[in-house]
């Protein structure tokens, strides 16, 4: 009998062909959870410390979005990688480039519980001798600060460490700021060195609400072996978390921004909500707690300038009084006019004898320059696609730049 022709056949092994969308990313992950990754898809233990440096470095400082490009990786090794795992950058719905040079990305991401996808806006601030990228970390905001257009927006979800250390591989991507890549045509960008040289996680969201994710995915960008941003010249905004801005300087380093914009509890209370569980005593004594404080490393203090609210010399007698002893700058926002807001900006001469003031005391306190304002990439303007105002509204209203954050090293 010829067993060979009766055995039934074998049939070979299915392999499905897993949608990008599906699988898990690389990014985002710590070189530890990396190395636990590819353990788990076969990599022996041997050889799992080198090949998490070859990664990190394609990744990182090369700037990679593909297996392929992996030129020094085996192709059975880019093709286990291609399988299991996805590098691709997030889908962008919407790119508009303001006539001054800013830029503002829509971004698309995938559900994660949210019940569909989510849009989330990236903002780039070139100048001449340094590039500003706003990041966002969630989709919405919880704070319902009460001048802030994107507080209109309701929480859907956090953004992950993948999804937050993406908008700056992206923004790299499009800007030609990794090696061998060229810039745009027509692009505007500082004239020498990085394109993006400054980041600020000042976009949708608080930060220190998306602790965990912030923190791993600034600790990834400050990474010396890999996109290597210096700590000082990355600057986390919050409205005052104050237990997680202890953790923020003890756990990233990263300098720190504060949206003030009232000097009196009763007043923040109505403009910024979190201070009626954080007052100002609490949140300024966690500032100055902040590590490694001196003029070099400045805490950075927001404060929107809201006519007959905040903005008079009084005002700014009680902001000094209240700064006293923390090496400080404070920005003035001249409050970016939104449909649906009660409050204006303050008069021109008034924002200058606040700064005068303010500036007499000893403290730096710079206005910013409108930046961006036919595609509504200021401070407290950054909303998704799905309630965005028409453009023919956006282009009559200012936006301000979200400059001046971070030490020039």
């Amino acid at each position: 009998m010829d067993f060979l022709n009766t055995a039934a056949p074998v049939k070979a092994p299915v392999v499905r062909n897993i949608p990008a969308a599906e699988k898990p990313t690389l990014i985002g992950l710590s070189r530890e959870e990396m190395g636990r990754a590819l353990v788990g898809k076969g990599v022996a233990e041997r050889q799992v410390k080198m090949r998490v440096s070859q990664l990190w470095h394609w990744l990182y400082v090369r700037g990679v979005s593909d297996f392929d490009d992996m030129t020094n990786v085996s192709k059975d090794m880019r093709e286990m990688l291609k399988t299991h795992f996805t590098i691709a950058r997030p889908e962008i719905v919407d790119e508009q480039i303001s006539s001054d040079g800013t830029r503002k990305w829509l971004l698309r991401f995938p559900a994660r519980g949210a019940g569909r996808p989510v849009e989330i806006e990236t903002v780039y601030i070139p100048e001449e001798g340094r590039g500003t990228l706003c990041i966002s970390s969630q989709v919405g905001c919880t704070l319902t600060c009460s001048f802030c257009h994107t507080g209109t927006q309701k929480l859907v979800r956090n953004l992950t460490a993948e999804e937050i250390l993406s908008q700056l591989l992206l923004a790299r991507d499009r800007l030609g700021d990794f090696p061998d890549r060229d810039t745009p045509a027509g692009a505007i960008v500082p004239a020498e060195g990085r394109k993006v040289s400054n980041i600020v996680m000042m976009g949708m969201g608080e930060p220190l609400y998306n602790f965990e994710s912030v923190k791993t995915a600034l600790l990834i960008a400050t990474d010396g072996d890999g996109l290597s941003l210096s700590k000082r010249r990355v600057t986390l905004s919050t409205s005052g978390i104050v237990p997680e801005i202890y953790r923020t300087g003890s756990e990233i380093g990263v300098m720190l921004a504060i949206s003030l914009h009232a000097v009196r509890d009763e007043l923040r209370d109505m403009l910024v909500p979190i201070n009626k569980k954080y007052p100002l005593k609490e949140l300024l004594e966690a500032c100055r707690a902040y590590p490694s404080l001196s003029n070099a490393r400045r805490i950075t203090f927001e404060y929107v300038m809201l006519k007959d609210v905040n903005d008079t010399l009084e005002d700014a007698k009680l902001l000094v009084q209240l700064l006293k002893g923390i090496p400080a700058k404070i920005n003035l926002i001249p409050f970016n006019p939104w449909p649906g807001t009660n409050y204006q900006c303050s008069d021109w001469e008034q924002i200058e004898r606040f700064a005068d003031f303010i500036n007499q005391a000893g403290y730096a306190s710079p206005i910013r320059t409108p930046r961006g304002r036919d595609i509504l990439a200021a401070c407290g303007q950054l909303k998704s696609e799905s309630e965005r105002m028409r453009k023919v509204e956006r282009m009559a209203f200012e936006a301000m730049m979200i400059v001046g954050h971070g030490e020039d090293d």
